[in-house]
């Protein structure tokens, strides 16, 4: 059975008339790269589920909050894909959050190039809106000390606790 939502080929076939195909590739790549992320955590989450639930509940209420964000984010995919148009139900800020949090919870870096993608909006969109969370002081961008032509973004502390709250709010 083909996963429709790791396809290369069924996305071509989706993404319809528009931007010139060899523009998208490397979006196609990342976006395919974020969404086996997102499968894999997911059923993380749900092996550490059916061991019985011996974690320390404050693992718990991280892996809680975490699974819930990665369903928002799967759900808000989900959501333009059967509508057909993202623009529809656009909220780059809001995606770029929930994708920082899901990327600090499982301890990986996301660059800045990244986490553009991840808000679902056009590059020069979701670098607006990562300059608006910064101005915020929800998110920080750093050079990554690994490779001086990136730069990181993360939550800053106050980003990740008003997350956490929204979380604990949810759940």
């Amino acid at each position: 059975m083909v996963d429709m939502a790791t396809d290369p080929e069924r996305l071509e076939m989706d993404a319809g008339p528009g931007p010139d195909a060899s523009m998208l590739h490397p979006l196609v790549d990342d976006l395919i790269n974020i969404a086996a992320r997102l499968k894999r955590a997911a059923s993380d989450t749900a092996s550490s589920s059916a061991q019985g639930g011996t974690l320390p509940q404050s693992l718990r209420t991280t892996r809680s909050h975490l699974h819930i964000a990665r369903q928002t984010y799967a759900l808000r995919r989900k959501r333009a894909a059967i509508f057909g148009n993202p623009d529809l139900f656009g909220e780059p800020a809001w995606d770029i959050l929930l994708d920082l949090f899901i990327a600090q919870g499982e301890g990986k870096k996301v660059s800045v190039s990244s986490a553009c993608i991840g808000s679902a909006a056009p590059a020069t969109t979701g670098l607006r809106w990562l300059g608006v969370l910064a101005d915020e002081g929800l998110v920080v961008r750093e050079n990554d000390p690994e490779d001086n032509r990136r730069v990181l973004v993360r939550l800053t502390p106050a980003g990740h606790a008003a997350m956490v709250r929204f979380f604990e709010a949810v759940d």
